[in-house]
């Protein structure tokens, strides 16, 4: 017996053995495929975190280089315009630039710097300290400053502390200009500052809505391996999503974490091991039972049949809800699961059809329940998903999965399972909505470039293209080999009807202009607006009949009135033509440039060629204005004086300090050597305050010789300067000591306040005005009246023929008389001879200048002949 009971126990420990090892085995591989599925998920959840990092991250970027890039276009026309006016002052480099600000953009300023030296500004206010900057001994900007130079490209830097406070990206754009030689010479530095805070917002970085922690590295555009400027350690360090964002010169990287950190786990990581766990215990439970029934009893083996096999295939269908649907009677059969997934209490009584189409969303229902029906029909797989409307009117999304099958009575059925997949849904509707909205700001950025890129290229009033797009398609003109004609156009009598009539009326007239000139060019032609009335005709394969045709059909046209709003308009137009003889295509420009200035030189409504005459004027220009720039640099301009006697005593009343340049080869120069050159380079003022620092200095030495006063030529364009009374009341100049010699035409132009102002505040000073060449000009009574200078000075040319002319004689007594009963003063210059200062003492002449008695000559000879007094004993 107790080796009978051993064999029982024995048998019925390896029954239960064998009852347990499906269940083991079901669990060791739910077990594996728990682990692989959370790693999977850990994995998709990490990339789609990723992805969804990079999205925000590739709109920041293409925002920051749409707004560098955009920034430092509009630059580059201002840098064309540099290349054609190397030697430009402050106030026209800020009509230039102000255009430019007119311009969306996150500029903070615009800075020239000729040989590397700050000295153009735009605006003024608020970066006064910038001036004078010297980019070679600045550490922090000079690096950047040779780079750009040295490389002759564009260096985007910073950000960088700004002289003038604040910080700033800093792109600086090198300007070599051409050469009389053929070559180019380095002019210095365009830079324009961009602000880093407007950039930061303009770009999005500084958005309080941003979900991410973002870093910016690669200060000075160095790239991955450069500094970071932007963002904290915590991002660097948290295995960012990374990005390259392009500049001009370089580039940055961009880095980017979740705020907080990535997540530590999947959202939907408990979700899944709950549902993992509740799906080994509808696996492995069933089979512990199902063993246990089987080692029990018997009896119970059909019951035992029809349980496996329903577990069989609700592995097979992968669900985790199962169901049982009978289709001859509709009676259906949920698992608490299903009842919960449906919204129903988990009471165990059986289901029926109306229990379930009742609950699908209304949209829903006739796919699902086609789905259904024909799968019944069909007596095949029924695989659907729909929308499950709740009591409480929560929508839940749902996937179903089953197959057909007969019981062991034939009875048909349907058998299942379902599981919510609301979550799934909704995550893959938020990512195609992210990716949505993606494409639709990538499309957004796309529009604004080729917007920005149009604005760019495109003159905003005529629709033409503007000097950005004249110098691109030049520079592909020049590739091609072809002859290229260019045409400079520039309108005359534009600047009265823009005044007199309005910008609108000058708007009008532009559209005009450009209309005819369009008309008058060929199809083939390229017609460029590049500044307020300058307009340029590109041609190619015209000979030089030809142009000129063209150039004549224009001026002839452009001559006819035009009507606006009840006014007869009429202006014309000056052009200059040039053709790539030999040239490439930014020197054509250049060329047509000079070949207006010419034509508006020689009366203007015509046109000119550039030649090699010109050509040769030009180097002999440019050789002048290159030595008087030199010279003034090396202290070479010099005063000269010619005295000034009392008409009856002969004493000396006065001195003449004339401007001279003391010329290292061509000795002492006269200004007709050299004022013509000096206007155009505007440097006249800066003489004429050279001449006047010298004369003061000189007659203060010269105090023991008791010279009365000394007169000073000052030119239109020093009366022009807004700084000359700031800079008189700094010489604290003796009252009634100095004189400002002026010629007739400065006080005749009415309209300019301002000069007429400087005027006024010179005479309060206690600086006398003079009037200089008195009577070769177009001075009349009322002038005199409205100016009341202390004195005039009669021109030489009206003194010369008094000997020999009673009728000029008379001419000048009357001259004399005018300014006697006015209470001017009158000088004449001219006087050769002692029988001119004996005729002009008789006609009550006041002073006498010229060389009978002294010629012009330096401080140290001027010093020497008052000690002499040899002018008395020649009269």
């Amino acid at each position: 017996m107790a080796r009978t009971g051993f064999n029982l126990g024995r048998v019925r420990q390896a029954v239960f053995s064998a009852a347990n090892l499906p269940a083991a085995i079901a669990f060791v591989v739910l077990l594996i495929c728990a682990v692989f599925a959370d790693q999977q998920n850990r994995k998709v959840s990490d990339q789609l975190a990723r992805a969804d990092v990079l999205a925000k991250v590739n709109i920041i970027r293409a925002k920051l280089e749409g707004n560098i890039n955009g920034n430092l276009q509009l630059v580059r026309g201002l840098v064309s315009a540099i290349v054609t006016e190397p030697y430009m002052g402050q106030q026209r480099f800020a009509a230039l630039t102000g255009n430019l600000f007119e311009q969306k953009s996150q500029l903070r300023n615009i800075a020239g710097a000729p040989a590397l030296v700050i000295s153009l500004m735009y605006p003024m206010e608020g970066n006064e300290k910038a001036i004078g900057l010297d980019y070679r001994k600045n550490e922090a900007q000079r690096t950047a400053a040779l780079r750009a130079r040295d490389g002759r490209t564009l260096v985007f830097a910073g950000p960088v502390d700004l002289a003038q406070g604040g910080r700033g990206f800093i792109g600086r754009i090198p300007v070599f200009v051409p050469t009389a030689g053929g070559g180019d010479r380095f002019w210095g530095i365009v830079s324009a500052v961009v602000d880093v805070d407007r950039l930061y917002a303009a770009s999005g970085l500084t958005d309080p809505q941003l979900d991410i922690d973002v870093a910016l590295t690669g200060k000075d555009a160095l790239g991955g391996g450069g500094e970071r400027f932007f963002g904290g350690d915590n991002v660097i360090a948290g295995k960012p999503v990374t990005a390259e964002v392009q500049l001009p010169s370089g580039s940055w990287r961009i880095s980017a974490i979740p705020k907080g950190g990535w997540p530590a786990g999947p959202k939907n990581e408990r979700t899944l091991q709950a549902l993992m766990a509740l799906a080994g215990v509808l696996v492995v439970l069933p089979i512990l039972v199902a063993g246990r029934l089987f080692g029990e009893r018997q009896e119970n083996y059909a019951e035992l049949r029809r349980l496996s096999g329903r577990l069989e295939l609700a592995l097979e269908a992968s669900g985790i809800g199962v169901w049982e649907h009978d289709l001859a009677t509709n009676e259906l059969v949920w698992d608490d699961r299903v009842n919960e997934i449906y919204g129903r209490p988990a009471d165990g009584k059986p289901r029926a059809y109306d229990d379930w189409s009742g609950t699908i969303h209304p949209d829903d229902i006739a796919r699902a329940r086609q789905d259904f029906d024909q799968a019944a029909a069909t007596k095949g797989l029924y695989s659907s998903q729909y929308r499950l409307v709740h009591a409480d009117g929560h929508i839940r999304h749902v996937r179903t999965r089953a197959t057909f099958f007969q019981d062991t009575g034939g009875t048909p059925k349907m058998i299942g399972a379902e599981w919510d997949v609301t979550s799934d849904v909704l995550l893959n509707e938020n990512l195609v909505r992210e990716r949505q909205l993606s494409e639709s700001k990538n499309a957004e950025l796309e529009t604004a470039k080729a917007r920005i890129e149009h604005v760019a290229l495109h003159d905003s009033l005529t629709g033409l293209p503007n000097r950005r797009y004249l110098d691109e398609m030049l520079a592909e003109s020049g590739e091609a080999g072809r002859r290229t004609a260019l045409l400079h156009l520039d309108l005359d009598r534009f600047k009265q009807i823009n005044d007199t009539l309005g910008h609108a009326a000058g708007d009008a007239m532009l559209l005009h202009a450009s209309k005819v000139i369009k008309a008058n060019a060929g199809a083939a032609d390229f017609v460029a607006r590049i500044g307020g009335d300058e307009f340029v005709v590109v041609s190619h394969g015209r000979g030089d009949d030809k142009l000129a045709e063209l150039a004549d059909r224009i001026i002839e046209e452009m001559r006819q009135p035009i009507t606006y709003q009840g006014h007869q308009c009429r202006f014309g137009v000056s052009i200059g033509i040039a053709a790539n003889s030999g040239v490439d295509a930014k020197q054509l420009l250049v060329n047509a440039d000079l070949a207006l200035y010419r034509a508006k030189s020689h009366g203007r409504n015509r046109y000119e060629f550039f030649n090699e005459e010109l050509q040769s004027e030009i180097v002999r220009t440019k050789q002048t204005a290159d030595e008087i720039l030199g010279g003034l640099e090396r202290n070479e301009f010099i005063a000269y004086y010619q005295p000034q006697f009392d008409a009856k005593t002969l004493e000396i009343v006065g001195v003449e300090a004339l401007s001279r340049w003391k010329h290292p080869r061509r000795g002492i120069l006269a200004p007709a050597a050299y004022l013509k050159v000096a206007e155009e380079l505007n440097v006249v003022a800066l003489i004429d305050r050279v001449t006047l620092k010298q004369a003061l200095e000189n007659f203060e030495r010269w105090s023991h010789l008791n010279i009365p006063r000394v007169s000073v030529n000052v030119s239109a364009r020093r009366l022009e300067d807004r700084d000359l009374i700031k800079g008189l009341r700094k010489l604290a100049i003796k009252e009634g000591t100095v004189s400002f010699e002026l010629v007739e035409s400065i006080f005749l132009d009415e309209n300019d306040d301002f000069v007429s102002w400087n005027i006024e505040q010179i005479k309060e000073l206690g600086i006398d005005i003079e009037i200089d060449d008195f009577g070769t000009g177009h001075a009349s009574i009322v002038s005199l009246l409205k100016l009341q200078p202390r004195r005039l000075k009669i021109d030489r040319q009206l003194i010369t023929p008094i000997i020999d002319s009673r009728a000029q004689r008379r001419l000048v007594s009357s001259i004399i008389e005018i300014g006697k009963s006015l209470g001017i003063e009158v000088v004449a210059e001219g006087v050769e001879t002692m029988e001119h200062a004996r005729i002009l003492k008789e006609l009550g002449c006041d002073i006498l200048q010229g060389y009978a008695f002294g010629r012009p000559m330096d401080a140290k000879a001027f010093k020497v002949f008052a000690q002499s007094r040899k002018w008395l004993a020649a009269g």
